[in-house]
């Protein structure tokens, strides 16, 4: 008899776990409510980084004169965007369905439930559905966090999945959070031609990256005419007839047409059963293992839900080594997932990606590291783009030459990473990169000299 998983949310966890426990023999039923593919993934992710390539494309053509083009322009279409945005989103939502049933996965609509370690209740619309199983994936995701101060309309004071995209474009948004979602957001709306105002509550955007890195974006963001109220804590939203008012905790306003609030999410766990399976949790996360198992041995939790890196990638792969594991793959030595070795990028524009040890965070401890730099404005490439901006930072073991970690700020940050990600995954040194042969000319020679 082949062994029974169930998984209750299919985003990029339950996804991946669903696919490679089929493809290893087991029995697959996979419950989901709204949308398969993740509500984060394709109501947030998804969308965000559409709308971001659009900004994207109306800043080169802003910058066509540097490139030797003239009376170039280009106009926003609202309704096109959100039209191609729904259009992304059904096309990955329909491969995803496709994969999945390729594989034999049978597919449940409804909100799962635990009623005890091996038993599950699915609530469809033909009513509750009982399932038995061997092994229950909880990857149920997040939703954004909305404070006791905030009350969301879904026009004026908007949460992130109001706004992708927003009922009316902002003529002023004010953003409330700094960190990745906050800044991406910034910069989308910034480049949509709205004025943006942004609420930090700490003494620099992206609280918890390099310095210098966050000090390269809030440079942009100045020159695009970003206000930044810095070391001020949203405590309060007035709304009229003509816009929003932002009251900060040092007696600030900030006024706007539109508010948008991105300052985290909150787990989807209140009505999974937990407690009646006997499920450990914190705060509402599934508390996990590293094979993400939960003190309930046969129940996993991945993706946003185990409290873990609230990353697709992270989730995915979380999603893989569940499969393997619960399918008896993990008998020997292998390798555990290791979330401080894992990527993570910010679709601005520069775009930011980082890796492994922060610079900050080895001085913090003491630890001995060597750091080399290159900019961006001595790489043909970068200059051919008539884009040199930002730079390539590798840190690594001054007695080994062993790359601990990396930042990248500049055109095509998020690929030029995963070199870096290989590298400090592998335990590769530097010399593993400066004696590779790599093309030229290319933004990825700045690796190269970085390491040299």
């Amino acid at each position: 008899m082949a062994k029974r998983f169930v998984i209750i949310g299919g985003g990029p966890a339950g996804n991946t776990a669903a696919t490679h426990a089929a493809r290893l023999g087991a029995e697959v039923t996979m419950i989901e409510k709204d949308v398969v593919g993740g509500a984060a993934h394709l109501w947030d992710c998804i969308p965000s980084k559409a709308m971001i390539a659009t900004g994207g494309a109306l800043a080169r053509l802003s910058k066509a004169e540097g490139m030797g083009l003239r009376n170039v322009s280009a106009e926003l279409d609202f309704d096109a965007l959100a039209e191609r945005i729904r259009s992304i989103e059904e096309r990955l939502e329909t491969s995803g369905v496709e994969l999945l049933e390729s594989q034999g996965v049978r597919m449940v609509e409804g909100a799962g439930r635990l009623v005890g370690p091996n038993q599950v209740v699915a609530e469809t619309a033909a009513g509750p559905l009982e399932i038995e199983a061997d092994t229950v994936v909880l990857s149920t995701g997040s939703r954004p966090r909305i404070p006791d101060w905030a009350s969301i309309d879904g026009t004026r004071v908007l949460t992130t999945r109001d706004a992708y995209p927003p009922p009316q474009l902002p003529e002023h948004l004010v953003v409330v959070g700094s960190g990745v979602t906050g800044v991406e957001f910034v910069h989308m709306f910034s480049s949509f031609g709205c004025q943006v105002t942004l609420i930090v509550s700490r003494q620099q955007v992206l609280p918890n990256k390099d310095p210098e890195v966050a000090a390269a974006l809030e440079d942009d963001f100045i020159a695009r005419g970003v206000r930044l109220y810095k070391g001020a804590r949203a405590v309060g939203i007035d709304t009229d007839d003509d816009g929003v008012t932002v009251q900060c905790d040092d007696g600030r306003k900030a006024q706007g047409s539109h508010v948008l609030l991105a300052i985290g999410s909150v787990p989807n766990s209140e009505t999974l059963g937990l407690d009646a399976a006997g499920v450990e949790q914190r705060d509402g996360y599934v508390v996990v293992n590293h094979n993400c198992q939960s003190s309930v041995p046969n129940i996993y939790a991945a993706g946003d839900l185990s409290g873990k890196l609230p990353l697709s990638s992270v989730a995915s792969m979380q999603g893989r080594k569940i499969a393997e594991h619960a399918m008896g793959l993990h008998g020997g030595a292998h390798r555990h997932l290791d979330y401080d070795k894992a990527a993570s990028a910010i679709f601005t524009v520069p775009e930011i990606a980082d890796v492994g040890l922060a610079e900050a965070d080895a001085f913090a401890e003491g630890r001995k590291i060597r750091v080399t730099k290159v900019p961006f404005s001595a790489n043909a490439k970068a200059l051919i783009e008539n884009d040199p901006r930002g730079f390539v930072k590798i840190i690594s073991d001054p007695a080994t030459g062993v790359i601990l970690g990396g930042s990248i700020v500049g055109r095509r940050a998020a690929e030029l990473i995963s070199v870096i990600a290989l590298a400090v995954t592998a335990g590769l040194r530097v010399h593993d990169i400066y004696e590779s042969l790599l093309v030229h000319p290319t933004l990825a020679e700045a690796l190269s000299d970085a390491a040299e």
